[in-house]
């Protein structure tokens, strides 16, 4: 055992990438990173890296329960030299299941927190599956009192409160705290108000990597007594970083280091969309991805996407032209292919469609063309790419945006199908952004080439379906730069109709768009999953019934009679009933 004076630790932060499930393989990535870690006195992980993050549902089996706990007591007998480690597990004590961290140290469980302050908003649904801990004090290593609050815990003040009224003397949080635009800002500022209040140094330690729809992107950090940094990890890359500690006058603190710089605005939102789509496929298995490539802009930021993740050897592309495609869509889908460096096929869909609508005439005698041969070619389309999915054991990626998504702009098994949708949280107005962002720079670790992958027509182009002649998206929807600010209130804000038009939105289409939304949940729930990057997305943060009567009127909203009050509701007692 290291014997280092109680006035000096390293302590090596490592921000890796777990696999849900797969308990060997996060185990052997302890390993790994305790070998890097070298003389280091101690490596912290993130939340729950034994099992993965997060495990949901799944960490109700005794099975999983058990291999858990295996793995991390095979881990314990390993620390009778070296660094200890602090690492996340589930563990079932007394019939009661926590969300705990365990201190592995001199070839023993040396101690145990749990979880107190379970989420339960948004993509967290911890309080269905695990049960609160007791409030911590801190846990003694090497003579020096550590805290270690776990990911919420510090989000609210009394958790830190309790360790520092207990005599901890450093702050080590293990945190699973996924990726949305803004949470950065959020977690410094939480951090800030917990060392304030604590007097205390925090390092926080964040996972990285995507999970179905999460993304982690790390982004690990220290933050001194003082408020400065000493550490800031990067984004989007798994790395094992020593930190030193010095005991002072003041108490603990950490030395500084140069910083990592980390990507701002929507670089950040394009790097969470390649690590998502990448991880989703390597982590289930599939050899690469194919995906309709139409010659607008949605396909085309998908596949730099996918390129950028995968590598262009692992990403095949498909051209699938009817009779309203473009000669401009087509020369488009080609030049962005080359561009990318992907396989690239064209596959006439004529022959297909005719044999659907032979099949179906005597069905559809005597009635017009409408929707319902519109959507055949879409469905061709979609039966057509999910054979090329079965032949070759290829993931289809799916294309539609988060505008599409939200109005059912789309065809349930057509342009739908698919296996993941790395767009399925931008709107379309992102998605332009997004693109032109693309050609001007990619993110560091990213496959795809440098310069301009998305031919800039395609950027320039009125959007089409091309499902009839001289089609445009605006013939059936309002247009994008009315249609997204729209949407974000009634989605992201849950805003009632007359609060957006007294933002200054016509009435009229405010209301269209709210229907639109609201009978389109049926689509939503049956499409793939899709990188969260918002706020909101579509998936476990918006949990809408599909039947469901209920439309906002678009008028005032009434207001609650007081006067009907018997007593203020939290007077009422066992007597009033």
């Amino acid at each position: 055992m290291n014997t280092r004076p109680a006035d000096r630790l390293t302590i090596a932060i490592a921000q890796l990438n777990p696999t849900v499930g797969d308990i060997a393989g996060n185990a052997e990535k302890v390993r790994a990173a305790r070998a890097q870690a070298g003389d280091a006195d101690l490596l912290v992980f993130p939340e729950l890296f034994i099992s993965g993050y997060p495990p949901e549902d799944l960490v109700l089996k005794p099975a999983f329960q058990a291999a858990c706990r295996a793995a991390v007591e095979a881990l314990a007998r390993e620390t009778t030299s070296g660094p200890a480690l602090l690492v996340g597990m589930p563990w079932r004590e007394n019939g009661k299941l926590y969300n705990a961290v365990a201190l592995l140290d001199g070839g023993r469980i040396a101690a145990l927190r749990f979880k107190v302050d379970l989420p339960n908003y948004g993509v967290f649904d911890e309080k269905r599956i695990f049960v609160s801990g007791p409030l911590p004090g801190p846990v003694s290593f090497r003579g020096v009192r550590l805290g270690v609050p776990i990911c919420e815990d510090i989000w609210g003040p009394d958790p830190v409160e309790c360790i520092a009224e207990t005599g901890g003397e450093i702050l080590l949080v293990a945190n699973g705290s996924p990726y949305r635009r803004g949470v950065s800002d959020e977690r410094l500022n939480v951090v800030v108000s917990r060392v304030v209040e604590s007097g205390l140094p925090l390092l926080y330690v964040n996972q990285v990597g995507g999970q179905d729809e999460l993304v982690f992107e790390g982004r690990s950090f220290v933050l001194n007594a003082d408020k400065s940094f000493a550490v800031q990890l990067p984004a989007f890359r798994e790395c094992v970083v020593a930190t030193h500690w010095t005991r002072g006058r003041d108490g603990w603190r950490c030395d500084g280091q140069p910083l990592a710089a980390v990507e701002e605005g929507e670089r950040v939102d394009y790097a969470a969309c390649v690590l998502g789509l990448r991880d989703y496929v390597n982590k289930n298995g599939f050899e690469g991805v194919v995906l309709g490539l139409s010659g607008g802009i949605d396909s085309a930021l998908c596949a730099a996407i996918a390129v950028d993740a995968l590598g262009s050897d692992r990403v095949r592309c498909v051209m699938l032209p009817y009779k309203y495609t473009a000669q401009e869509s087509l020369t488009d889908a080609a030049a962005c292919a080359k561009a990318l460096g992907v396989q690239y096929e064209v596959l006439p869909i004529a022959d297909a469609v005719k044999g659907l609508e032979a099949a179906l005439a005597p069905m559809l005698a005597g009635t017009g063309r409408d929707v319902t041969e519109e959507n055949l070619q879409s469905r061709a389309r979609g039966t057509m790419l999910m054979a090329i999915s079965n032949k070759y054991g290829l993931m289809v990626v799916t294309t539609g945006n988060k505008s599409e998504m939200s109005v059912g702009y789309a065809t349930l098994y057509g342009d739908m199908n698919g296996g993941f949708n790395p767009i399925k949280d931008l709107y379309k107005t992102e998605v332009f952004r997004l693109s032109r962002l693309r050609n001007a720079w990619k993110p560091e670790g990213a496959l795809g080439p440098d310069g301009e992958v998305i031919p800039s027509q395609i950027i320039t182009r009125a959007p089409s379906a091309e499902l009839r002649e001289d089609q445009k998206d605006e013939d059936s929807l309002p247009p994008y730069d009315i249609l997204d600010p729209i949407l974000r209130r009634l989605v992201e804000g849950e805003e009632p109709v007359t609060s957006i038009v007294a933002a200054g939105y016509d009435r009229d289409t405010v209301m269209r768009v709210d229907r639109l939304l609201n009978i389109a949940e049926y689509k939503r729930r049956q499409a793939a999953p899709g990188v969260k990057v918002t706020l909101k997305n579509f998936g476990r943060d918006r949990r809408y019934p599909i039947t469901n009567r209920f439309r906002d009127p678009g008028t005032p909203l009434p207001q609650a009679d007081e006067s009907l009050m018997a007593a203020p509701p939290m007077a009422s007692s066992a007597a009033d009933f």
